[in-house]
């Protein structure tokens, strides 16, 4: 009888921590990088995580004192693959997987573009604090299909971030989705980067520095910065709708 090769069954991985890794750990931040809306092929390592590796490594000096590690999630496939969510799965997987490693420390998703999604998507998990979307990847609305969910994420900090001018994510969904989220949840925010584009390349040090105050404020307890407080306080659509101000994070009062 002829061996059949079996094919190999296709598992996420955390990347190494981000920067020297705190001798005691007390929190975590998972970076959920892009990805694509159908596609079984493998991530390509490199490449797949240069959008959300600098914010990381940021993240990780800056909170390393508070005993924060910062890792990027490995996907097992690059798309969402419809029903089978492969990235939110991939995105619960890790959540669990620091469990693992670390035992109860409060855990923050942070992702971006496609990974925006599958951090919402998968902020239910009971590890999770808090969940930082940037520019998500969100699906048009269909009267014939269920909206994206929203229940996950009460009890949790949402913190929603996007450019006015993106072209390849639509601001207006994530605006949708956050007023339907701060329905269920009052923790719930959305900063707009006027005239920004899908990568946030011009104001990337503000959307940083947001980013850090946010999951130092959600993990941590740090107060956060006024315009997040205040963001968070304001009645929809003040607070879904908050501008990110320029020089964001130079002189920042806690």
């Amino acid at each position: 009888m002829a061996h059949q090769a079996t094919t190999p069954v296709r598992r996420a991985r955390l990347g190494r921590a981000l920067g020297p890794e705190p001798t005691t750990v007390s929190g975590v931040v998972l970076l959920l990088p892009g990805g694509h809306e159908e596609s079984a092929r493998r991530p390509s390592p490199m490449l797949a995580t240069a959008s959300v590796r600098a914010l990381g490594r940021r993240l990780a000096r800056a909170g390393r004192d508070d005993g924060l590690a910062a890792h990027v999630v490995h996907y097992r496939y690059r798309g969402w693959n419809g029903n089978e969510a492969h990235l939110a799965g991939d995105a619960t997987w890790a959540a669990d997987e620091v469990v693992r490693r670390y035992g109860d420390v409060p855990v923050c998703l942070l992702g971006v573009d496609m990974g925006g999604r599958a951090a919402l998507r998968a902020g239910g998990h009971e590890a999770v604090n808090s969940v930082l979307a940037i520019a998500p990847w969100l699906p048009e609305d269909d009267v014939a299909a269920s909206p994206e969910p929203v229940k996950q994420l009460v009890g949790r900090r949402v913190l929603i971030v996007h450019g006015t001018n993106d072209e390849r994510t639509d601001p207006e969904l994530s605006f949708r989705l956050a007023s339907r989220a701060k329905k269920a949840n009052r923790d719930v925010c959305r900063f707009e980067v006027h005239a920004d584009g899908h990568g946030l390349h011009q104001y990337r040090s503000e959307v940083h520095a947001l980013a850090l105050d946010f999951v130092r404020g959600a993990l941590f307890r740090a107060s956060f910065a006024r315009p997040l407080e205040d963001a968070f306080a304001a009645p929809p659509p003040l607070g879904l709708r908050m501008p990110l101000a320029a020089g964001f994070g130079k002189s920042l009062r806690r």
